[in-house]
This record gives structure tokens, C-alpha cells and sequence, in this order.
């Protein structure tokens, strides 16, 4: 675990918050190597869940830096408190968008977790399954060749419904992390990263994830990917 002070301070009060408001179902933690930097690949369905990935991930024994949205960095609190445990903003469609990927780059190749939610935004699929990924994980994976562990969560949308201010911590919720083995991408590393190979490579993570939610919630998700698209009709 790589924690500064500041990490270790925060988890001292968001651990027992969570301790509380949650019964948790925690597997896959032998997934996940010890000796070298990871990419931890998650879905996203609320504003809460990545407390609850981070808490995962904490308590199998790693501080992951969590490529968060930069928009967040300049919030009262929420900013200072990000910035001071390493996690790493994003800065998207803007000239600074490659800083994302050297920083996240320079975690993993020092032995770091770095958490990240594929589809870049809360899931906009009608019953919560993984849509379509974006790019940048796939770009991490093959720049660097670290390890990419699939990870399911489910649960967390009781505590705070998508796009919902309404927090509902009692009764206590069941969260259930599940953590797969890592992606195999291998024979697409000395590929150029062209659109196709970027595709196939976040296919491949999304697809692990959606199979561990699968087994999570025990039924099978739609067959074609949900696909979201911005008002103009472009792809996001």
C-alpha cells in the first residue's frame, strides 16, 4: 500500500462512515497482484460508488489514485482533500488531456493502483449495465502493459440512486465487490494503437466487468452494449 498521511487520514473517517451504512460481500481480492502496478477497472452507476471501490481496494491493502474528473479539483473540501491524497484529475477536450495518461502512467509504473471507470461517466444503460467504455483505459493498458483487474460493484446505488441528492443509509446496504482475474490484451501490445485495437482492448474490460456483474446479480445483461449519445448525435 502506498498511502501518505493525508490518504490515511481520510480513510480514518470515510472507513467507519462506510462500516456503518453497508453490509459488505467483498471477493476476488487474490486477483489483484501485489507486486507491481494495476490498472483496477470499475463500473460506475452513482456519485457514491467510487468511495465504495476505493474502499475495496483499500482494505485489500492499496491506496488507489483514481482518475477523477477535473472539474472536481476546484470544489471547496473536495478539491484540497483530492489533490493532497494523489489522485489524478482528468482533463477532458482540452489541450491538457495528456496529462491524465503521463500521470496515471507514472503511478503504475511505480508500483501504484490506478482506479478508473471505463464508460467516464455514470452508466446511462436503463437498468445500470455497463455501457460502452471510452478509450483512455484501453490507452493505459497498452502503453504501459500493467495488469487491468476487472472489478463489479453492486449495491452502491441503494445507498444514493443515480443522479439522486436523496442519501438513504438506513437500513444498512449489502455492497457487493467482486474482483476478476486480469485482462488478457497480450496479443494486442505490439499492435499500433489504432482505433480498432483501442475498441477491442476496452471491449474486452468492459465485457470482464459486465460478466462479473452478471454473476452478481445473478441474470444476463441486454446483448448489444448500450451506446450513449450527446444530443448532436455524437458518440460519448
Amino acid at each position: 500500500m502506498r498511502s501518505n498521511r493525508a490518504y490515511r487520514n481520510v480513510a480514518r473517517i470515510v472507513r467507519p462512515f462506510l462500516f456503518a451504512v453497508t453490509r459488505r460481500d467483498w471477493r476476488g481480492g487474490e486477483n489483484m497482484p501485489k507486486d507491481r502496478g494495476f490498472i483496477a477497472a470499475g463500473n460506475h452507476m452513482t456519485n457514491i460508488d467510487p468511495l465504495t471501490f476505493a474502499h475495496y481496494l483499500y482494505d485489500h491493502g492499496f491506496a488507489p489514485k483514481i482518475l477523477a474528473k477535473s472539474s472536481l479539483f476546484p470544489i471547496p473540501i473536495l478539491g484540497p482533500t483530492l489533490r493532497a491524497t494523489g489522485q489524478i484529475p482528468v482533463y477532458r477536450n482540452t489541450a491538457e488531456a495528456g496529462k491524465s495518461l503521463q500521470a496515471a502512467v507514472a503511478a503504475l509504473e511505480a508500483g501504484e493502483c490506478v482506479a478508473v471507470f471505463p464508460e467516464g461517466t455514470l452508466t446511462r444503460e436503463p437498468d445500470l449495465w455497463p455501457m460502452a467504455g471510452k478509450t483512455g483505459v484501453a490507452r493505459l493498458a497498452l502503453t504501459t502493459r500493467a495488469p487491468v483487474i476487472p472489478i463489479a460493484q453492486w449495491g452502491p446505488q441503494d445507498l444514493l440512486g443515480r443522479y439522486k441528492k436523496l442519501f438513504k443509509p438506513f437500513p444498512r446496504k449489502k455492497v457487493t465487490v467482486v474482483a476478476g482475474p486480469p485482462v488478457d490484451l497480450s496479443d494486442l501490445y505490439d499492435r499500433p494503437q489504432d482505433t480498432v485495437v483501442l475498441r477491442e482492448a476496452t471491449e474486452r474490460v468492459m465485457a470482464a466487468i459486465t460478466a462479473l456483474l452478471e454473476d452478481i446479480r445473478g441474470e444476463k445483461a441486454p446483448t448489444e452494449r448500450f451506446v450513449w449519445r450527446s444530443t448532436d448525435g455524437g458518440a460519448r
